[in-house]
């Protein structure tokens, strides 16, 4: 299932660009919480996107914006744009 999530800074920057755009509670929102949960709709979720894409002056590709239906594939998608993995590169 993956390794186990670990609360960091970068998480909690996330959960509360969700809480700002939705103005929701700080209790509301978790790791866990799905969208239609939070009632974010279609074009909330672009909005939250957009505010992410600025709070950690990143561009999220839009077939990740797609797929991003849960505060965590958010922060995973977050995190993959901050840490990318090194491409291999083959060297003959």
């Amino acid at each position: 299932m993956g390794e186990p999530f670990v609360q960091s800074d970068c998480v909690q920057r996330v959960i509360d660009v969700f809480i700002r755009s939705k103005k929701l509670s700080p209790g509301q929102v978790t790791i866990d919480s799905e969208f239609a949960a939070l009632e974010i709709d279609s074009m909330d979720a672009v909005v939250i996107l957009f505010e992410l894409e600025k709070e950690f002056d990143i561009t999220i590709p839009d077939e990740q914006m797609h797929s991003v239906r849960t505060v965590r594939q958010a922060v995973e998608a977050v995190q993959s744009l901050l840490n990318p993995k090194p491409s291999s590169i083959a060297v003959s």
